[in-house]
C-alpha cells in the first residue's frame, strides 16, 4: 500500500487554492465535501456545450446523452454493480421517499420492517410512516451510552414476517462503522431485503456494494466530491419487482421507474467527474491497469489509512478530557472520521463560536440525527458539535483543530 500523496490530492480540489478560504480548516465534510476539479469541469462543460434535451438525433443532444450514460457506467463499475442497478435522484432523502412508495406496493400488509434508531432521518422516517399503511415497524435500538448497534439484538427481531431491514453503514453523528455484510446476510437469511444508508460512509471511499450484499445502497454525491445529487443502487432482481413510480409509459425504462420527475441532466453528467478523480488518484499512486472495482477497493484502503492516522491524535486528545462526551467508539479502526462531541462545562454555542474564531469550519446541531441523539439522551437543541474530515485533510489542519479545541474548552 503506497502512502497517500496529499499535495497531489489537494491539487485536485480548487477550494484549497481559493484565497477566501486560506487559513480556514474545513471540518464539516459530513455535511458536504469540497467538489473535485474534475466534477467542476464536467459541469461547466455540460452547461457550455450540451445544456439541451439529451438523446435526440442531432450531435449536441447525442453528446449530452453520452455524457450522462458515461456517469452511470463508470460509477457502476466503481461500485462493482451492473449499470442498470445505478439510479440518480435529487437527494438521498428524495430517493428513499420514492423507494418507500415503491416498496409499500411490493410488501404484503402486515409485513414487518426493522428500522434502527441510529439512522439519519432520511433512512428512518419514510419507513416508520409505513406503519400507517398496515405494516409493523420494529426498532433495532442502539446502546444509549455508546451508540453501538448490536447485531445480536437484531437477530431477536427477525422472523419469517420480516420484509426489510434498514440501517446505516455509518451514523452521521455516532460515527461507528457497522458490519454491513453481516447484517445484510442476517436479513437475507429470513428472506428480507436490506436498505443501507451509506451517506456518512461513502465519502471515505466508494464501497463495493456487491461485496456488502446490500439490496439497496444510498449515498449523496455532494459528499463524495461531486454535484448535489443522490445515488441509489437497487439490485436488479429487486428492481424488476418494484412497482413503477414514474409516468405509466415509462414502466419499461429502468432509469425512469424510480424517478417521478425528470433527472438533472447536467449534474448526472458531472458525476462522471468523481470517477475521473478516482482514476487520476489511482494512476498517480499505482499506475497499473486494474479494473474499476479493484481500483475502488485499493483507493478505499488508501483513503481510510490516511484518515485513521489523522483520527488517532484527535480521539486521543478528546478522550483524555473530562469536560467532553465523545459519541461513538474510541478506536480509529471502527470509526469513520466523523466525531461528535458534547461539551460538559461550557455551552455548545460557546465552544462552537470559539472554534469559528480560530478559523475552524465545523457544524453544530442535530444533523437530522434526531433519533440517535434522543436515544442517547442528548438535547436536540443545541445538539452536538460535529468534527468531520476526509482524505484531503492535512496533519497541519488537524493540529490547528486540536489547538483550537484546547483554547475553546479551557
Amino acid at each position: 500500500m503506497p502512502t497517500l500523496d496529499l499535495p497531489f490530492i489537494r491539487s485536485q480540489f480548487p477550494a484549497f487554492s481559493e484565497p477566501s478560504l486560506e487559513g480556514w480548516a474545513f471540518f464539516e465534510n459530513a455535511g458536504g465535501s469540497y467538489p473535485c476539479r474534475q466534477t467542476i469541469e464536467r459541469l461547466e462543460g455540460f452547461y457550455t456545450r450540451h445544456k439541451l434535451q439529451p438523446y435526440y438525433g442531432f450531435p449536441a443532444s447525442q453528446a449530452a446523452g453520452a455524457a450522462m450514460d458515461e456517469a452511470y457506467d463508470r460509477l457502476a463499475r466503481y461500485l462493482n454493480l451492473e449499470v442498470e442497478e445505478v439510479h440518480f435522484g435529487p437527494s438521498t432523502s428524495q430517493n428513499t421517499y420514492v423507494l418507500a412508495e415503491a416498496l409499500a406496493g411490493l410488501f404484503e400488509t402486515g409485513s414487518e420492517i426493522v428500522v434502527s434508531d441510529q439512522d439519519h432521518e432520511a433512512n428512518a422516517g419514510v419507513w416508520r410512516r409505513l406503519a400507517d399503511r398496515g405494516f409493523i415497524v420494529r426498532e433495532w435500538q442502539l446502546d444509549p451510552e455508546t451508540g453501538h448497534l448490536d447485531p445480536a439484538q437484531l437477530a431477536e427481531l427477525l422472523n419469517e414476517k420480516t420484509a426489510m431491514v434498514a440501517f446505516p453503514h455509518c451514523s452521521n453523528v455516532v460515527g461507528e462503522v457497522n458490519p454491513v455484510a453481516e447484517v445484510t446476510g442476517m436479513a437475507r437469511s429470513v428472506g428480507a431485503i436490506s436498505v443501507v444508508d451509506g451517506v456518512a460512509y461513502a465519502p471515505h471511499g466508494l464501497p463495493d456494494v456487491a461485496a456488502l450484499g446490500a439490496d439497496v445502497y444510498l449515498f449523496s454525491l455532494y459528499k463524495t466530491w461531486g454535484p448535489h445529487q443522490g445515488l441509489m443502487t437497487v439490485r436488479r432482481d429487486l428492481m424488476e419487482r418494484l412497482p413503477n413510480q414514474s409516468h405509466f409509459f415509462n414502466d419499461g425504462e429502468v432509469r425512469k421507474r424510480l424517478v417521478p420527475a425528470g433527472p438533472d441532466h447536467a449534474q448526472i453528467a458531472a458525476s462522471a467527474g468523481i470517477a475521473d478523480y478516482l482514476d487520476e488518484v489511482y494512476q498517480h499512486h499505482w499506475g497499473d491497469s486494474a479494473d474499476a472495482s479493484e481500483r475502488g477497493r485499493r483507493l478505499h484502503e488508501l483513503f481510510r489509512q490516511h484518515e485513521e492516522e489523522l483520527l488517532e491524535p484527535l480521539l486521543d486528545f478528546l478522550l483524555d478530557r473530562e469536560d467532553l462526551r465523545v459519541l461513538g467508539p474510541a478506536a480509529p479502526g471502527s470509526k469513520a472520521p466523523t466525531v461528535s462531541v458534547l461539551p460538559l462545562r461550557k455551552s455548545v454555542a460557546e465552544v462552537y463560536d470559539a472554534l469559528t474564531e480560530h478559523r475552524i469550519m465545523a457544524g453544530s446541531g442535530n444533523f437530522y440525527g434526531v433519533r440517535p441523539l434522543t436515544a442517547m439522551d442528548i438535547p436536540l437543541d443545541p445538539g452536538v458539535i460535529r468534527l468531520s474530515f476526509l482524505h484531503y485533510t492535512s496533519a497541519e489542519e488537524m493540529e490547528q483543530l486540536i489547538a483550537a479545541l484546547r483554547r475553546a474548552l479551557d
